[in-house]
C-alpha cells in the first residue's frame, strides 16, 4: 500500500530504476534526451507505460478496498468483450471502481512480450489481490512470474493445452478462472462441407496456425484428422507473427482453397481484419470456432461467447474477493457457447446457414 505522495513517488523512482538499471531515471529523462533516443522503441514504450501507470495508480487509489490487476496481451475488440464481462460480474458482486469498492490496475502490452512480462511483474510489486488475464499469452506470463497471486484466466485454453501442468498433470495451484478445450472446434469445422461447394473434386480448406502456441498446433493436428474423416483436404501453413499473415495467407489462397478456417490462436485474433480482407478479395468464405470473430466478418461459428466467458471468470473472482480465500475453488470450463452467423457474410457468398444458428447484431 502506498497511502501518501512521498512514499508513492519514492516507489515510482525505485521501480523504474530497478526495471531499466538507470540512476535517477526521472531526472535523466529530462536532461539526457540524446541517450534516451538511442533506446529501442519497446523500452521507451515500456518506460512510458510504467511511469504513467504508476502515477495514475498513486493518484486514484482508494484505501481499505482490494486492488486487482488485469492484463491484456494486445488490443482486440473481440477479446475486449471478455474483460467487459469480467468487470460486470465483479460489479454485480459488489466490487467496482465506480462504487469505490475496488482499485483496478489495467494494462495492455500492445502485443509486446517483454512489456507483457514487465506488466505482470509490476502487478506483483503492487501486491494485487488477484490478476485477471486475457488471452492465453497473458495467462502464461502470469503463471511464469507468480506462484502466490491468484490468476483468473479467460480466453485461454486448458492448462494441459497451454502446457503448464506439472509432471503429475496438476495445474498451477494459483490458477483459476475459465478455460476452453478443443472439442467445440469439431462442430464449427464440420459445418464447412455442409455449406461450401468445392470448385474441384475435393473440398480444400485453408488454415494458418502458430507453431509457438501449443493450443494452435494441437488444433491443427485435430483438424487435420477431422478433415480427412470428412473427405476434405486441409491446406495448412505455419505463421508465427502478425507481420507475416498477409503474405502467408496470400500464398495459401493461391493454392485454390474453397474456404478458410480461422484457427483459435492469438495471431489470428490480432490479424483477423487482414485475413478477412484477402479472403473477401479472393472470394473465399471464412469460418471459425470463435463467436466473436463472426461479428468481424466470418460466416459462422460455434464457440464460446467471450462476454460470458469473462463474466463466468468474474463471478469466480468476486467470490474470492468476498471470502478472501480460494479454498474449494478451481479453474472451470466454459459454460456458454453459441451458434452464430453473420448475415452479411452469408449473403456475400450465397450461403444458407442452418436454422439453429442465431444472426449476430450488426
Amino acid at each position: 500500500m502506498y497511502p501518501n505522495g512521498s512514499v508513492c513517488h519514492t516507489f515510482l523512482h525505485n521501480s523504474v530504476q530497478n526495471t531499466f538499471g538507470f540512476s535517477s531515471v526521472l531526472t535523466k529523462m529530462a536532461i539526457k534526451t540524446r541517450r534516451m533516443k538511442n533506446l529501442k522503441k519497446p523500452s521507451l514504450l515500456l518506460l512510458a507505460v510504467l511511469v504513467l501507470g504508476l502515477l495514475t495508480a498513486c493518484n486514484n487509489k482508494q484505501e481499505g478496498v482490494p486492488t486487482i490487476g488485469f492484463v491484456d496481451a494486445f488490443e482486440d475488440n473481440t477479446i475486449d468483450q471478455a474483460r467487459a464481462g469480467f468487470m460486470d460480474a465483479l460489479k454485480e458482486g459488489g466490487f467496482s471502481e465506480e462504487g469505490q469498492t475496488l482499485n483496478l490496475i489495467y494494462r495492455n502490452a500492445q502485443g509486446d512480450i517483454p512489456t507483457l512480462t514487465q506488466i505482470v511483474r509490476y502487478m506483483i510489486t503492487r501486491e494485487v489481490a488477484l490478476v485477471g488475464t486475457s488471452p492465453s499469452l497473458s495467462t502464461i506470463a502470469a503463471i511464469q512470474n507468480t506462484k502466490d497471486i491468484p490468476i483468473f484466466m479467460m480466453v485461454s485454453p486448458t492448462p494441459a493445452l497451454m502446457e503448464v501442468e506439472d509432471a503429475q498433470g496438476n495445474a498451477p495451484a494459483n490458477l483459476f478462472g475459465v478455460a476452453e478445450n478443443l472439442s467445440y472446434i469439431d462442430t464449427s469445422f464440420a459445418l464447412i462441407p455442409r455449406l461450401v461447394q468445392p470448385k474441384g473434386e475435393q473440398l480444400r480448406v485453408g488454415l494458418l496456425y502458430n507453431q509457438s502456441e501449443p493450443q494452435s498446433v494441437e488444433a491443427y493436428e485435430r483438424l487435420k484428422g477431422l478433415a480427412s474423416n470428412l473427405g476434405a483436404a486441409l491446406v495448412a501453413r505455419p505463421v508465427n507473427t502478425t507481420a507475416d499473415v498477409q503474405l502467408v495467407a496470400g500464398a495459401l489462397l493461391n493454392e485454390g482453397i474453397d474456404a478458410f478456417f480461422a484457427n483459435p490462436d492469438n495471431t489470428i485474433f490480432s490479424s483477423f481484419e487482414t485475413i478477412m480482407k484477402v479472403c473477401n478479395e479472393a472470394g473465399v468464405p471464412v469460418f471459425t470456432s470463435e463467436a466473436g470473430l463472426v461479428a468481424r466478418g466470418a460466416v459462422a461459428a460455434y464457440g464460446a461467447d467471450l462476454y460470458q466467458w469473462g463474466y463466468q471468470a468474474g463471478q469466480q473472482a468476486a467470490l474470492f474477493l468476498k471470502n478472501n480465500s480460494t479454498e474449494g475453488m478451481q479453474w472451470e470450463m466454459v459454460k456458454v457457447r453459441k451458434r452464430v452467423y453473420n448475415p452479411g457474410a452469408a449473403a456475400r457468398f450465397g450461403i444458407e446457414v442452418p436454422a439453429n444458428y442465431e444472426a449476430i447484431e450488426q
